[in-house]
């Protein structure tokens, strides 16, 4: 892979330092923003020095060209050694500094919208909702969750993939095995009917792309991420990140190449290490589903980013509509999002059988973040000399497989113990209407 030198805003931190600190404390990452600053500001008062000993390195050699007295001659010979050894020490301090103060900017999050709630999930902000939530009063009947559903149908085999793979891996089948497929489909073509380019991701991608992409666990918290014995490569959790991948060390051209709109078929695979509670029952939590995800890239401009993500949310929303979902659309806290994140909104469907909200996708606006980190930027034309800007990135879920799943499975569940599978859908079900135990 290529050499990728990250771009931090260190100027725009230095020039608010406590406004940066106090956004990273609100999202509850650990970092030191005034020690940062001072490295830049010790790092930039070295590199003015250096760049004065070179003039004097450039002046010493023009001074030694035409016919000089030998001890004129050895004089700057010897001025000359000296600068050389002067600008190695500096280049070494230079360098020493931005290694320091790069590993240090690395746990600086983003900034936050302004209307982004502080706190935690508890302050997250409910925009809509869509649909109204079953219940057995209104169901005529007492609901089962996905999995009671699941065993009646013969869904799901947890055995095998506890013997196979260990535990949270199962086998999708009959019924299941037929969903995700559907949704896959669906779910893509609908994604590609409203502009965007279809992709399918390699499921592997190297451990430092995955930095690249600001996916870093905040202080205390245990990655995400499997990684491959013996190499660079690691599992990737979201189709995302080869996504983002995709672009390193590209320079764009506005006019041709932006706004992109793509959609990526992947799986991902995390190892949801210090989950607890009810949702590590059934398939809420899983090491191993598929995703198609949503991914976008605009000019550096937050108008036209937030104008994108508002555009993701929104289909977002329609492919749950349609689905006939009932679901909240929420703008999440600070303690929620990501160190990418700018702005996110969390979907979370009625799971009438587990009584709850759960989430079943997301979207997020990370602005210059990631671009910073995968060396992205771009012009207005290909002639345009210097002036580039970082290009914006956003992200979002079309559909999480497993969360799909429960989602349908619970809320159009008949009392008989079928499942009326979506109209949506159907096309891609092999004409079935139901889902029945198998025979």
């Amino acid at each position: 892979m290529a050499a990728v030198k990250p771009s931090f805003d260190f100027a725009y931190w230095a020039e608010h330092p406590e406004e940066v600190q106090k956004n990273a404390d609100n999202r509850k990452f650990k970092c030191d923003v005034a020690e940062v600053v001072r490295l830049y500001n010790e790092h930039r008062a070295a590199a003015f020095d250096l760049t004065g000993v070179q003039k004097r390195r450039n002046d010493n050699a023009a001074s030694m060209k035409g016919k000089l007295e030998p001890e004129v001659r050895e004089k700057l010979i010897e001025e000359g050694k000296q600068i050389k050894a002067e600008i190695g020490e500096l280049e070494a301090k230079v360098d020493e500094l931005y290694e320091k103060m790069c590993s240090l900017a690395i746990a600086v999050p983003n900034l936050s919208h302004p209307e982004t709630p502080i706190g935690d999930e508890e302050n997250a902000k409910t925009l809509r909702i869509q649909g109204e939530p079953r219940t057995d009063e209104n169901a005529g009947f007492k609901l089962k969750d996905h999995l009671e559903i699941g065993e009646v149908l013969d869904m799901f085999d947890f055995e095998s993939g506890g013997k196979v793979s260990g535990q949270k891996f199962l086998y999708f089948k009959n019924g299941a095995a037929l969903l995700e497929m559907a949704l896959v489909q669906w779910s893509l073509h609908e994604a590609v009917k409203a502009g965007f380019t279809p992709h399918i991701t390699p499921d592997l991608v190297r451990e430092p792309v995955i930095g690249f992409c600001g996916f870093n666990p905040r202080d205390g918290e245990a990655t995400q991420i499997y990684k491959v014995a013996d190499s660079d490569l690691c599992l990737t959790g979201t189709a995302e990140i080869p996504m983002c991948g995709k672009f390193i060390n590209e320079t764009l051209i506005a006019t041709q190449d932006l706004p992109q709109k793509l959609v990526a078929y992947g799986h991902a695979f995390r190892t949801e290490a210090g989950s607890s509670g009810s949702e590590n029952r059934g398939i809420y939590r899983l090491h191993q589903f598929s995703k198609v995800e949503l991914f976008g890239l605009t000019k550096g401009d937050t108008e036209a980013s937030n104008k994108m993500l508002e555009e993701i949310r929104g289909l977002e929303e329609e492919l749950f509509t349609k689905l006939g979902l009932c679901f909240r659309v929420l703008d999440m806290p600070t303690e929620e999002l990501g160190a990418p994140a700018y702005r996110k909104y969390d979907i979370e469907a009625w799971m009438p059988g587990m009584e709850k909200w759960g989430e079943i996708s997301s979207c997020s606006n990370c602005t210059d973040f990631q671009a910073r980190r995968l060396n992205l930027r771009h012009k207005e034309t290909y002639s345009q000399k210097g002036g580039l800007e970082y290009v914006h990135t956003l992200n979002g879920t079309a559909c999480a497989v497993p969360r799909m799943i429960i989602a349908i499975l619970e809320t159009f569940q008949n009392e008989d113990g079928t499942v009326t599978i979506p109209e949506v859908l159907r096309p891609y079900m092999m004409g079935m209407d139901v889902l029945k135990p198998p025979k």
